[in-house]
């Protein structure tokens, strides 16, 4: 038999094969494997240990046949610079194994040095085209036969191609480095396993020293959890002038859908979505990703993700970012992640954000050149002061299929600047959570739901996991409560609380209702300042569409209809700050107005509002504060 070495020296600069080697029986091997020239074959039930990187033309693998690397190293093939062929021994484990079969063409197997990633309690043994290290381009750990094309350096990659139809193949991992990524082409198709860790991605950037900016790049999977481009452990990344579009994948027969983040590889449906990939995901601590002048879609799920870790912050300046189908999000914030959407536009399916909290800070604005030099210095972007000045100011806009925000946790929002959200349903969904919503049009930013409806505070409805046989299931089911709320003597509805969700709107003319359906104490909490309101502003009875919801009709979650009724435990206050009007469309319930002396509460034209408190007719007058049972009537 003859099968030729191939150094990582010769790969990176011509290709060449310079020497031969043999396959080595493991120790449950009992033959040798058949070998006719440049060709080899390894029959059923023999196992072999690959001592070195060896090229051949054929490589035949019966069933019950492997080829392994030795201990401390990953095994990797590549044929006509294609990375194929490898798939994961069982669902929900981390290893891979050449699959049988005959590969024929330029088939190389490159043995490289070990890169595992320990998360949570798995191991990763990391297989990726190119690893770059504190040093640059490590050729021990990286399978450089699946580097296609361009110029390698120790600080950069030109014009690269890599292609991946394997399972758990990375194309880029650096590590604790500065590198640059130059127009780089990389395709995956094929599962990952972990978006939690990387394994599977086309990028990642790991480490507090690390540094990566990916400039013109063309990135497309396919796959499940086959991430586009993670940042995670503290790394500084950069995607610049880009292009990431991540499609979902077939998930595994018996794959069980789960919250436990080292096993998930589908999203949880609790969030009223579905589908199996997200484009990008921000983890770690200190970890930052900033998207400029790029366009990041996933099919379903997430666009760009933050999980997990702390102080996180998430950068998009005028991006174009999205869901190319009919659910998932742009940006999902939680921990106390920071996340920033300046001059970008978003169509998304579901949410343009997930606020997960606890005290996450989410803000929307302009892309204008005071900002952006700001977020320069203050997250190191290294953008020279030509490309500062190449980037245009814009607006921000959302186009939602849904939803405009859905608040799941704790956390502050903001939108300014001449922002626009367009959603087919209401704009802010607030699921029994404090909330900050601040909203600024004084440039010109609006508020657009279809639905008519711009804040809807709701219960969670989300069913939680199910522990089955030890394991954090995705099989709960939502129940609607068909009792009527308990009055809670404790709460006072009347009064502002630090766990309200509260929301100001500041020189703005708004369309729209406002309902609180909770049904334990919070309060809906709204404050105008020069803003104009037109419609309902209430406590309700708010009722899901269908009376149990689970995995197989995910959508209905967060969908309502409105009963106005008197408050139970879910008061409504309202401040109309300076010149503010409050022109009342429908029957009112609230439990707490305060006027501002130029402020005004009217009825549409050829009508007539009247109010009553506690059940007493009341005049409505500038400059008062009226509480308790508040019902204001339009005739």
């Amino acid at each position: 038999m003859k099968m030729t070495l191939i150094t990582r020296r010769s790969l990176l600069i011509a290709g060449t094969a310079t020497a031969g080697t043999l396959l080595v029986p493991a120790a449950s091997a009992t033959a040798a494997p058949k070998a006719t020239g440049n060709q080899t074959s390894v029959g059923s039930g023999e196992a072999y240990e690959l001592p070195a990187t060896t090229r051949v033309s054929r490589l035949t693998i019966a069933e019950g046949g492997t080829i392994v690397a030795p201990e401390g190293h990953s095994l990797t093939m590549t044929v006509d610079g294609v990375e194929t062929g490898q798939l994961l021994t069982e669902t929900g484990g981390t290893v891979t194994l050449i699959q049988p079969g005959s590969y024929r063409g330029d088939v190389v197997l490159t043995v490289a040095e070990a890169n595992e990633v320990t998360y949570e309690a798995l191991t990763f043994p990391f297989r990726q085209a190119l690893y770059v290290g504190g040093d640059g381009v490590d050729r021990d750990r990286s399978v450089l036969s699946a580097v296609l094309g361009g110029r390698l350096t120790d600080s950069a990659a030109r014009n690269v191609s890599i292609t991946s139809t394997g399972e758990c193949f990375d194309g880029v991992f650096v590590q604790d480095a500065t590198y640059t990524l130059d127009r780089p082409t990389i395709s995956l198709s094929g599962n990952g396993r972990c978006d939690f860790a990387g394994y599977g991605a086309a990028v990642v950037g790991d480490g507090s020293a690390t540094k990566l900016v990916v400039d013109g790049a063309r990135i497309s999977t396919k796959g499940v959890v086959r991430t586009g481009v993670i940042s995670n452990d503290g790394a500084t990344v950069v995607v610049k002038n880009s292009s990431i579009r991540c499609r979902n994948g077939e998930l595994p027969a018996d794959y069980q859908a789960t919250v436990e983040t080292p096993y998930m590889e589908s999203v949880p449906w609790m969030l009223g979505l579905d589908g199996n990939v997200r484009a990008t995901n921000l983890i770690g601590k200190n970890s930052t990703s900033t998207y400029i002048n790029s366009t990041v879609f996933s099919e379903t799920w997430g666009a760009l993700s933050v999980e997990g870790g702390s102080g996180l912050k998430l950068t998009t300046i005028n991006s174009h970012v999205g869901n190319t189908g009919a659910y998932g999000y742009g940006t999902y914030a939680i921990g106390d992640a920071t996340v920033r959407v300046l001059g970008s536009r978003f169509d998304v399916g579901s949410y343009a954000t997930i606020i997960a909290g606890p005290a996450a800070v989410v803000h929307y604005g302009d892309s204008t050149a005071k900002a952006v030099a700001a977020l320069n210095t203050e997250l190191g972007l290294g953008l020279g002061s030509a490309e500062l000045a190449a980037i245009p100011e814009r607006s921000t806009t959302v186009n939602s299929g849904h939803f405009g925000y859905m608040f799941f946790g704790a956390g502050t929002l903001t939108l300014d600047g001449g922002t626009v959200v367009n959603s087919e349903r209401a704009t802010f969904l607030n699921k029994s959570q404090q909330t900050a919503i601040t909203v600024d049009g004084s440039q010109g930013a609006r508020l657009n739901p279809r639905d008519g409806v711009i804040l809807q505070m709701i219960e969670l409805d989300d069913p939680g996991p199910v522990n089955v046989d030890g394991k954090m299931l995705n099989v709960g089911v939502y129940t609607e409560p068909t009792d009527d709320p308990t009055k809670d003597s404790s709460f006072d509805t009347t009064a502002v609380h630090p766990s309200d969700g509260a929301a100001t709107f500041t020189s703005i003319a708004l369309r729209g209702d406002f309902y609180n359906g909770l049904r334990k104490g919070k309060n809906m909490v709204l404050t105008f300042d020069d803003s104009t309101v037109e419609g309902v502003i209430s406590a309700t009875r708010a009722k899901h569409r269908v009376s149990s919801i689970d995995a197989s009709i995910f959508y209905e979650l967060g969908i309502v209809t409105n009963t106005a009724q008197a408050a139970v435990n879910n008061g409504a206050i309202v401040k109309l700050g300076g010149g503010s009007t409050w022109t009342v469309t429908g029957t009112s319930y609230l439990t707490s107005l305060t006027l501002a002396s130029d402020a005004a509460v009217k009825a549409p034209l050829g009508k007539t509002v009247a109010m009553t408190v506690d059940g007493t007719e009341t005049a409505i007058a500038a400059g008062t504060t009226y509480t308790g049972a508040i019902t204001l009537i339009v005739a």
